[in-house]
């Protein structure tokens, strides 16, 4: 499965509002689990079995906890069971059909 989740404090008590530094607590999190992921500037995607990257989503959500008093957390799950390296699948082939398309022409 891959998860793509974001998750940040509120009540920070920030002037300016910024999260960076529980996001990189929740990151540190993600990177030391072992399993294929990406960080973007909105969401990090995570690959792997339901219990292994549920447990990771909540290590990284207890690892922002400390610096807020509230905690958000977006999730959105993509369950394809028999796939795997699809971090990076689902890219080339969005690429590939790009490509064939600018080759092609548009659709229009």
């Amino acid at each position: 499965m891959l998860v793509a989740f974001s998750v940040a404090p509120s009540g920070t008590g920030r002037a300016d509002g910024s999260v960076h530094d529980a996001v990189a607590a929740a990151v540190r999190v993600v990177r030391g689990s072992g399993l294929p992921h990406r960080t973007t500037s909105m969401f990090t995607e995570i690959e792997g079995e339901w219990d292994e990257v549920f447990d990771v989503v909540k290590r990284a959500t207890d690892a922002v906890a400390p610096y807020g008093s509230r905690i958000s957390l977006v999730l959105k799950a993509d369950i394809r069971p028999g796939y795997s390296g699809e971090l990076d699948g689902k890219i080339e082939r969005l690429e590939a059909a790009v490509e064939r398309q600018d080759v092609e022409g548009s659709l229009d």
